[in-house]
């Protein structure tokens, strides 16, 4: 042993060891602004000496056993130039390491240090934006550590252990959780990976594998799990998981809790920390909103019929169809997911219980859905509010009024229903007209789109309401014009948005603007029809205004073909109203002939 340090002894060079490592994970965290890498830098030196020591031991029998030594500098020295932005030397350091350690990659004393090695190659392969490349060393680290967990499955030593004294050495509980750590971070990096290269549904099972081991080896920051956590819930939620999602997101609540029992506790806790904090709470809550918000949505598309209003025979048949197998499906499905310790798991559970994760086939099991995303809405609020985050405030809104929306398909009461799209009016309004358009406009294009939908879906249900009475009286014929010509002005000003600087309307729409477009011409055309009007000629008039709008989409979609699949219903309708509106018209100014 003595060999392998000729000068100054071997406890010399294990502090000479400790020391740089001390520099590199610790002091380098208080290291001035101006001098970013002055504890790396030392360290690096301290690395050198140790290398230039074991560089003139003599072998001999020791061989083995200094080239693993070697091969724990060259780790080092790598990890250290890859830190500071030397990508080439940190590169050809890790090279050396794991060509060092090559033959006895399996062995007890070499695979943990192998598969960090190749972990920190893909890394930096990924900071070169070489994806694939940082691929094959992780895909390589993973695959090493499967086959010595099948062949010896033994505890292996800790890097660190090689410049250790024997009484120092740690334990096997400890060397089994690094062990397990350095395996997480393979899952973790790969989970990256996956994600650049489009592999979606990989990358999120490494990510639900990574959280899962991180709880289980208690190896996690909390407000970085949790927002880890809450994403992948975003992931389950795109693949209509909602069990999955919501498991997610419980966890994810219940683990960011424990970041502020921790930063209570500590005085030296700043003012942007305690911002942060707040700021990733709201994140979370925004999570929960798009939870319940693509529940509900998704019990909708289940539930209505061919023109959008709740098919009671399909809500019945749905009802008889859950009963009989939810709880199967959930005791199944549950036992792939769950999140951590017995501990956890029961405030996980606790969690969970305040939110169903089953479609809602009635008002009473949506209203339960709503409630829960409507006080997560007041809590991201809190924090992203319109002075500082306009246009996250402003999403947050929207969520909300879809909330409402949604909530309204499942109310059978129209009264009712009217004074939900009332409350979205009002939240709605409120945001657009204090929004410079100027700098905000795809957002007031959303917004004027979104109001005029809210007032023509109001004007329908008046007319609904009207039709139940046996005379419409002039206070619902009002309301009904009222909410009419609100409907159209939100329209025209969307429209109006897409002209030129003079006022052009394009010849060719742009493929996001088609539909909405299209669609809003369409709404204009419909409205000009339902206007309540005693006034023959002003009938005559809207009547000319709505064939006007109706042809425009005709002509366009003739123009243009390729626009046709993206309006088929709704060309179809203009066609029989370009076919049927002149004939109307005609008649009516026959009865007017005598007066004009």
């Amino acid at each position: 042993m003595a060999a392998a340090a000729p000068n100054g002894g071997w406890a010399a060079v294990c502090e000479k060891f400790r020391t740089a490592r001390t520099l590199s994970t610790v002091e380098s965290r208080k290291d001035p602004e101006t001098e970013p890498y002055r504890s790396k830098y030392s360290a690096r030196a301290l690395l050198q000496e140790v290398k230039q020591l074991l560089s003139a031991a003599e072998e001999g029998d020791e061989a083995r056993l200094l080239a693993v030594r070697r091969a724990v500098l060259e780790y080092e020295l790598g990890v250290n130039h890859t830190d500071t932005e030397e990508l080439s030397a940190g590169e050809e350091h890790l090279q050396r390491c794991t060509q060092l350690l090559e033959p006895h990659r399996l062995s007890p004393d070499c695979v943990s240090l192998y598969i960090q090695a190749q972990n920190n190659l893909g890394i930096l392969w990924s900071l070169r934006d070489e994806i694939k490349t940082a691929q094959t060393y992780l895909e390589s680290a993973e695959a090493l550590y499967n086959q010595y967990m099948k062949e010896d499955g033994n505890p292996p030593l800790d890097p660190s252990e090689h410049f250790m004294a024997e009484e120092e050495k740690i334990t096997d509980q400890e060397r089994s959780k690094r062990f397990e750590k350095a395996y997480t971070h393979t899952l973790y990096y790969l989970a990256q990976v996956y994600q650049h290269l489009d592999m979606i549904e990989k990358a999120a099972q490494y990510c639900h594998t990574t959280l899962k081991r991180q709880l289980e080896y208690c190896g996690y920051h909390p407000v970085e799990w949790a927002l880890n956590a809450a994403t992948l819930s975003q992931y389950y939620l795109s693949k209509q998981c909602f069990m999955e999602a919501r498991h997610c997101l419980a966890a994810a609540s219940v683990i960011f809790s424990q970041a502020g029992q921790v930063s209570s506790a500590e005085d030296n806790e700043t003012e942007q920390d305690q911002q942060d904090l707040r700021q990733r709470k709201a994140e979370i809550a925004r999570c929960w909103i798009k939870y319940c918000l693509n529940l509900l949505q998704s019990a909708r598309k289940l539930l209505e019929d061919n023109i959008g209003e709740l098919d009671p025979d399909r809500q019945l048949e749905l009802k008889a169809q859950r009963k009989k197998e939810e709880d199967e499906k959930e005791k199944g499905r549950k036992k792939a997911v769950l999140f951590g310790t017995s501990d956890i798991c029961d405030s996980v559970l606790a969690m969970e219980e305040k939110v169903s994760s089953v479609y809602p086939l009635d008002f009473q099991e949506a209203r339960e859905i709503f409630l829960v995303g409507q006080n997560y809405v007041l809590e991201a609020k809190e924090f992203f509010q319109v002075d500082g985050y306009v246009t996250d405030h402003i999403e947050i809104v929207q969520d909300h009024s879809a909330l409402f929306k949604v909530l309204a398909f499942f109310e059978e009461d129209y009264e009712r229903r009217c004074k939900m799209h009332k409350r979205r009016l009002d939240m709605l309004e409120s945001i657009y007209v204090d929004l410079n358009p100027q700098y905000y406009l795809l957002i007031s294009r959303q917004l004027q789109f979104e109001l005029a939908d809210t007032y023509y879906e109001m004007m329908d249900l008046k007319i609904a309401i009207g039709n139940r009475l046996e005379e419409l009286d002039s206070h619902t014929i009002k309301k009904i014009n009222s909410l009419a010509q609100l409907a159209i002005k939100y329209y025209e000003l969307f429209l109006d948005s897409l002209r030129n600087p003079d006022r052009v309307f394009p010849e060719q729409l742009e493929e996001d603007v088609l539909r909405p477009a299209m669609v809003a011409k369409f709404h204009i055309a419909r409205l000009y029809g339902k206007l309540i009007t005693s006034d023959s000629k002003k009938q005559l008039e809207n009547m000319q205004t709505s064939l006007e709008y109706y042809t425009f989409l005709v002509d366009y979609c003739e123009k243009y073909p390729d626009a046709v699949r993206a309006v088929e219903t709704e060309l179809e309708l203009s066609k029989e109203m370009v076919g049927l509106l002149p004939t109307r018209m005609e008649r009516l100014r026959a009865k007017l002939c005598p007066f004009i």
